[in-house]
């Protein structure tokens, strides 16, 4: 009889457990919430894409509409954490920002709710602070934009081949935002890209001091074809350096999405990070009740790093088919981007470079970041950290 009793109580604990289990799994789903801050809005091809791939994660685990709340237009301020606040009354159970100067107020959110998520793209400090709510994400998007300086150098081989310009006028141009390590890290692969097919090839940078404006960007551009640059490529957020380019049929390679649209002519390709596969992971680990990574990296092999379709149109022949050679060295580990035998600062080869990973107050170099011969962005942490100002680039500003 006592066995008997047993066994019925066991089975109703049983059936107890995996009716709450399967209510769990029910309610996470029906309930989870996403909030997204945004440092703009559509009109910015920064917060585009990350709201392309908030719509594609979106419909790839079936959320609904009211599941994902934007706010749009927020400031690197106080505003952030006000916003932050906002999504968690709104009941939120993860929070995203999607701008450096987001990070310090995700952190002052994450502090004060610690039963929430914060995810941050593009920040430094997660890994530092080691918060269980507090997250920073990145991608390896020095390996998207050396394929994208590969077309432009093929280009540039195309415009020499033919008499265009000669060997010793191969510039480009590049407009910039700010002089911060992800600015730097990403003009460098780039060049490092082109240079790779193109010997010859420098580059001007022209900084604009913001994100996105979109009159400084055509007037940066515009200066730096006015100073000879034949190739115009850019890391800021609106259309005014490819739009300057199509109006003077200067070559141009976009970030963060495909301009043929609106510039059919000039228009090569472009890389960008595809940030579906982090929304749908931190989803995944947040529903499944596991941690997410303090300092998460994305790369070409997990679908976070891609370039657009090339246009054929402008690109050099046989484009398509050197940027699939490349790439497939890259995610082979047979090539390295910043591969310290192809470039020299101050004339002089680099052997070794201590880079800011853990950020603090003053920026202070802190770790030795060049093993076997290569600088290894993204392994010491995911937010870029490569500084250097190599031979080959000059900045005008």
């Amino acid at each position: 009889m006592f066995k008997k009793i047993l066994s019925i109580c066991l089975a109703v604990v049983m059936i107890a457990s995996l009716c709450a289990v399967m209510t769990s799994c029910g309610e996470t789903k029906d309930d989870f919430k996403l909030g997204v801050i945004l440092l703009h809005d559509e009109a910015s091809t920064y917060d585009l894409n990350f709201i392309e791939a908030v719509e594609r994660a979106k419909t790839e685990l079936g959320l609904t509409e009211d599941q994902v709340i934007y706010k749009k237009g927020i400031p690197e301020s106080n505003a952030c954490y006000e916003a932050a606040v906002e999504l968690v009354g709104m009941g939120c159970d993860i929070i995203f920002a999607d701008s450096f100067g987001h990070e310090e107020f995700m952190l002052k959110a994450a502090k004060e709710f610690t039963d929430v998520e914060f995810c941050h793209a593009t920040g430094t400090m997660a890994h530092t602070e080691k918060l269980d709510n507090f997250h920073n994400a990145f991608a390896s998007i020095y390996e998207g934009r050396f394929l994208a300086g590969v077309a432009a150098g093929l280009k540039i081989n195309e415009m020499i081949n033919s008499g265009k310009i000669t060997a010793d006028k191969a510039k480009m141009g590049y407009v910039g935002a700010h002089p911060y390590a992800e600015v730097i890290s990403g003009y460098t692969s780039f060049y490092l890209g082109a240079k790779s097919v193109c010997p010859t090839v420098t580059m001007d940078v022209q900084f604009t001091g913001s994100w996105y404006d979109e009159i400084k960007e055509k007037d940066a551009a515009t200066a730096l074809i006015n100073n000879g640059c034949i190739l115009i490529s850019q890391h800021a957020d609106s259309m005014g350096a490819p739009t300057v380019c199509e109006e003077k049929n200067v070559p141009n390679v976009s970030y963060n999405g495909s301009t043929v649209a609106s510039c059919p002519n000039t228009f090569i390709v472009s890389s960008k990070i595809d940030w579906t596969p982090y929304f749908v992971y931190i989803y995944n680990q947040f529903t499944k009740g596991e941690a997410i990574a303090a300092d998460w990296t994305g790369t070409i092999a997990t679908g976070s790093v891609v370039l657009s379709e090339v246009n054929t149109k402008a690109a050099a022949a046989g484009t398509v088919e050197k940027l699939d050679e490349v790439k497939a060295k890259l995610t082979a580990g047979e090539l390295h981007v910043f591969d310290a035998s192809t470039f020299t600062i101050g004339g002089n080869a680099v052997t070794s470079y201590k880079a800011d990973v853990d950020t603090d107050s003053a920026f202070t170099p802190d770790t030795e970041v060049i093993e076997g011969g290569v600088f290894y962005e993204s392994k010491f942490r995911s937010a870029p950290y490569f500084d250097a100002r190599i031979d080959g680039i000059t900045c005008l500003n």
